[in-house]
Order: C-alpha cells, then structure tokens, then sequence
C-alpha cells in the first residue's frame, strides 16, 4: 500500500530547504576563503576536502555539482534531482505478507499506524514501570513465571487505564475515530473538548480540579 501524509510532506520539504540553505552557506564560506587566498592559492586538494566535508555533514551531495580547480571553486544546485526527491514527500509504502482477503489496505495501514502502543508496551516492560530486566532468576521455572508476572502486571495497568481515561484526561472517543476515519493515512484529531481538559487538567463536569491521582468523590 502506498499512503501519502500531507503533514511529513511539509515537512520532508522544510528540511530539505534548509539543509540546502545551509548548505550553500558553507560552500559560499569556502569560495570567499579560495578567492581571498591569492598569494598562497589552495590547493585542489584542499578544497576538496573542506567541499566534501560539508557536503558529508549535511547529507546534500546527490543536490549540488561542483568544479574544483587550482585556486577556483565554483558549484550550482541539481534542480532535477531536487525536483524528483519532492515529488517523493510524504509518500510511503507498507508491505504486508497477508493477503487482500485476510487483509484490507485499510487494516494493514491502521495495523502498522498501532505500532507506538507495542512499543509504548515495551518501553513499559523494560522501563521503570515494570523493570522486566534484569531477571534475576536462574531456574527454568522461575524465569517463565517472572515474565508471566510482569506481562499480567500490564495487562492489569492496561485495564486500569481504559477503566480511568477520564481521570487520565485521555481522549475516549479517539480509537472509534481512528478505527472509522475515511482518510486513515492522517493522524486522528483529537477532540477539543478532552484536548482542553488535559492542558488545564480539570474536568468540565466538575467545578474543582481533578488531577490523575485523585478519585472523584
């Protein structure tokens, strides 16, 4: 499936400008230095290499052509090349092994898009939250029931997320638009309403504030 994101593309064009602003920076830098250098002129070889290094730095190679001589320095954008790597902005393709009967183009997109809840989950296992490592366990029965433990800790935790969104601030109404969006290549907006109460961290159904910790009384 190919998706394209109107988002990454603005800002895959963003980028691209200003690596070739800054690019050309540093090449107009070492043009002055090669002009201003005439009673000891660098060398070709000199100038090639503080040209590759900044090149090598921003990653703008495969944009600009150079001329390198004796003394002289000059060099010029590639505007087809440039041209073709826009026309690739915000374009990005998801392979899958399932078939479009197993499959739709629609699923697979959503399925890859869930991705940052399993490695939310594995940050969670590894991380403070649960320290699954290190396992401090050296019998064959031990280690299998310390993973057990901890997976059925965030099972738990997860539960007790879904059960506590509001007290979380977190978004209900979010997984229904995401799972019934036509346009599911584009992020899910959030709803003002619960966007509003997570910045000011107070409920609107009630006058005082309510913060994650606390339960309503």
């Amino acid at each position: 499936m190919v998706c394209y994101h109107p988002l990454l593309a603005e800002e895959r064009k963003r980028k691209r400008e200003e690596l070739l602003a800054a690019t050309e920076k540093a090449l107009s830098r070492i043009g002055k230095e090669v002009e201003r250098r005439t009673r000891k002129p660098l060398t070709a070889t000199e100038i090639a290499l503080k040209v590759g290094k900044v090149l090598g730095h921003y990653k703008m190679s495969k944009h600009f052509q150079h001329q390198i001589e004796e003394g002289k320095l000059s060099w010029s954008r590639r505007e087809e090349s440039i041209a073709q790597e826009a026309q690739l902005d915000g374009i990005y393709v998801i392979r899958t092994s399932e078939t479009a009967e197993q499959l739709s183009a629609a699923d697979a997109v959503r399925g890859y898009k869930s991705l940052a809840q399993v490695e939310r989950a594995f940050r969670s296992l590894k991380g403070l939250d649960l320290l699954i490592r290190p396992i401090r366990h050296r019998t064959e029965e031990r280690v299998p029931a310390h993973i057990f433990l901890c997976l059925l800790a965030y099972y738990v935790e997860w539960h007790l997320r879904r059960a506590w969104a509001p007290l979380l601030f977190e978004d209900e109404e979010l997984p229904q638009q995401r799972s019934g969006a036509i346009r599911f290549c584009l992020p899910a907006a959030r709803n003002p309403l619960k966007l509003r109460n997570s910045r000011t961290r107070q409920q609107t159904d009630y006058p005082y504030r309510v913060w994650p910790h606390c339960f309503r009384t």
